[in-house]
């Protein structure tokens, strides 16, 4: 039985469908699960779980139960645990409970602690009459991973060109040893042992250079590849949908993303140098058969028996290892959240709870790490005593040989040398191996970022025909999962050049959701975007984006100046515009007042400022574009009546069309038109009615 751990924060049910699968034949993985099934940041119900195995081929059937009736149902199966989480029972044997939890790995509980999580509610999946057992795993590639990088042939070229001359230099340096112990010293010739000493010292100075030429260039290759690798992936991590980043912990991303300077390095420092010696290996073997085939089928076969425990021990190596990246990703998550909510900890007095907490993920992680450090110390020691008692054989028979008259003690003393090389160089190559095949699990993790498609772009020449103001939804329907209900249900609606419009609703009647669809954050389940006329995949993200001004709620600043932060760090900012910007964000005389004016720092995540300043920023770094729409999502939610009346009156004679969500009525008020939204629908669509004293919208 398999044990699969959940990557993204909601999918414990999807892992524990894959694991049972697997346990009736069917080999697959979660980023092929999540390809045929879609799922939202709530998880998945059991009904919900039991649409996906019938689409699996498996028959399903729910029970209740109490732990001791537990041995009575078909295992594996799944349970419902701690009301927000999904487990599968693997085996009942005596008091004991065999649990694969996809948070934390494989756990072995007492029916009475199995008691306390249990729900009492499980699920029994069996195969029906078409499930075919099969293999459907995501196939990664080294190329898929790598993406285009230049100058990669000819660096290996010249690494293979100078392991040749290497090579070349290994293969003749033993002959010293049997020239002078075969030659020198039985005729006692000072005058051979003084050319030979020149001779091979020469050599051994040829030999560094070349050496030092190999490593040189083996980490040149090194430093581009770690240089294109990462700046390939990250833009390609930046192009992805927002809908993949909310589904994830910060910390999971960013043990993903790191995946790649761990597989840079395996593949570039040691890894190179150990295949190629590995390769060229082959001479060594060749001049060992010509000096004893009975010594060089003992080194053979301590070298077999090595790989045999590399190959026995591989399965355990690999599930610790994993476990071990998800844990760690897991700390780091809690430690990133803890850094952006430390206000709300100290404000609820929950440093404790926190610290508690790290301090259970930092031992789940220790304990991950130290079964993967508790098998490669195994390695260590079996390689040890494997080639310790191979050395002691072929010294043992060589010493014959040599009394027999079939071996010179030269010969033997060189044969040594050769052998040593050789069982270093394969012992190493089976090790990299090994690494090579471990990798997989880093580009498994690495691929649920590289082969993740990023949002869609233009279809069509649309997208350079520039766009006005207008904006289009027709039959707009919207779920964030199958089997979920429709947040948007059949909205139309028409904006016009140089209309403001307020959308007011209920909270959770799809304001925001309405808003991420017209700037194609989410596609739509059924019906279309239309801007300026023309359908939005064929307009194209980035065209479209280029005329829109959005504020969000929550919103982040960056770290840097307040220019930088207006001018969305521009490398030529138009200070001139920012301060407009700001003016019409009612913010340019509280930053003129700071030490530094628009200059000045503001500290991660823009903590130097307050709540109201931080949205009045935000309002002008959306002016600062020059957009032809404006998307406000609750921009003024922060300010109090009179500084959010003075920003709506200096940009209501803005020429740019206006969609504002907003519960405050001094914002309705600004509008000319308000869409009520209702469960999902628009209710009504009217001309607002403008406050005492204020022009008409």
């Amino acid at each position: 039985m398999p044990v699969v751990l959940q990557s993204e924060a909601a999918e414990c049910g999807l892992a524990c469908l894959a694991m049972v699968a697997g346990a009736h034949g069917l080999d697959t993985d979660l980023p092929t699960l999540r390809r045929r099934f879609s799922l939202s940041l709530k998880g998945v119900t059991l009904a919900e779980m039991v649409r996906m195995a019938h689409v699996l081929q498996l028959n399903t059937r729910a029970l209740r139960a109490e732990p001791a009736e537990l041995a009575q149902v078909q295992l594996p199966c799944v349970l419902h645990w701690d009301l927000n989480h999904f487990v599968v029972l693997v085996a009942l044997q005596r008091e004991e409970a065999v649990i694969h939890d996809p948070a934390r790995g494989l756990l072995r509980l007492k029916l009475a602690e199995l008691s306390r999580h249990f729900s009492g509610v499980l699920l029994e999946l069996l195969p029906a009459a078409g499930f075919q057992p099969a293999r459907e795993r995501q196939h990664v590639s080294l190329r898929q991973l790598l993406g285009p990088v230049r100058g990669l042939k000819r660096s290996l070229l010249q690494i293979f060109m100078l392991a040749f001359a290497l090579e070349a230099f290994v293969l003749l340096s033993p002959f010293f040893m049997q020239w002078v112990v075969d030659g020198a010293l039985v005729s006692a010739d000072r005058d051979l042992v003084l050319t030979l000493g020149i001779g091979f010292g020469l050599l051994v100075l040829v030999q560094a250079a070349t050496a030092a030429a190999r490593s040189w260039a083996v980490l040149a290759l090194s430093a581009s590849l770690n240089l294109q690798w990462l700046v390939n992936v990250f833009a390609h991590l930046l192009r992805l949908p927002v809908a993949w980043f909310e589904k994830r912990h910060a910390g999971d991303i960013w043990s993903r993303f790191g995946a790649v300077q761990h597989i840079q390095r395996t593949l570039t420092t040691s890894f190179i140098e150990a295949v190629l010696d590995g390769l060229l290996v082959l001479l060594t073997l060749v001049m060992m058969l010509l000096y004893s085939p009975l010594l060089t089928a003992v080194v053979l076969g301590a070298v077999a028996g090595y790989g045999l425990l590399r190959w026995v021990f591989f399965g355990p190596l690999r599930r610790a290892s994993e476990e071990a990246l998800v844990f760690e990703a897991r700390q780091s998550s809690h430690f990133l959240e803890s850094l952006r909510g430390v206000l709300a900890i100290k404000l609820f007095n929950a440093q404790g709870e926190r610290q508690s907490r790290f301090a259970s993920l930092v031992v789940e992680t220790m304990n991950a790490q130290l079964t993967v450090r508790k098998l490669e110390l195994v390695f260590t020691v079996l390689h040890r005593l494997l080639f310790g008692l191979e050395r002691v054989a072929v010294v043992w028979l060589g010493a014959l040989l040599v009394i027999d008259q079939r071996l010179s003690l030269g010969m033997l003393f060189a044969f040594v040398a050769y052998k040593e090389t050789f069982a270093a160089r394969v012992s190493a190559l089976v090790d990299k191996a090994v690494d090579l095949k471990m990798l997989r699990l880093q580009g498994e993790r690495l691929a649920d970022i590289v082969l993740t498609a990023p949002e869609l772009e233009a279809e069509a020449p649309e997208a350079q025909r520039p766009l006005d103001g207008s904006l289009e939804l027709r039959d707009l329907r919207f779920a964030y999962a199958d089997g979920e209900p429709e947040v948007l249900r059949g909205v139309n609606l028409r904006i016009e050049p140089g209309e403001s419009v307020a959308i007011v609703g209920p909270s959770g009647c799809g304001k925001t959701t309405l808003l991420k669809l017209m700037l194609g954050v989410h596609a739509p389940t059924a019906g279309q975007v239309l801007v300026g006329g023309v359908p939005l995949g064929r307009a194209g993200l980035h065209a479209w984006r280029e005329h829109v001004g959005v504020v969000m709620q929550d919103e982040p600043l960056f770290s840097g100046s307040l220019l930088d932060n207006i001018s969305f760090f521009s490398p030529e900012p138009d200070a001139a515009w920012a301060q407009e910007c700001a003016r019409l964000a009612c913010v340019h005389d509280e930053i003129a007042a700071m030490p530094m004016g628009y200059h000045t720092l503001i500290g991660d995540m823009g903590a130097a400022l307050s709540g109201g300043q931080k949205q009045r920023l935000l309002l002008a770094r959306a002016l600062y574009k020059r957009p032809k729409i404006l998307l406000l999502d609750e921009a003024t939610s922060s300010l109090d009546v009179e500084r959010e009346r003075a920003v709506n009156q200096a940009i209501r004679h803005l020429a740019l069309t206006r969609v504002i969500v907003a519960h405050r009525p001094e914002t309705i008020q600004s509008a000319g038109r308000v869409v009520a939204l209702h469960e999902g629908r628009v209710a009504q669509d009217l001309r607002s009615v403008p406050a005492a004293g204020a022009p008409a919208g």
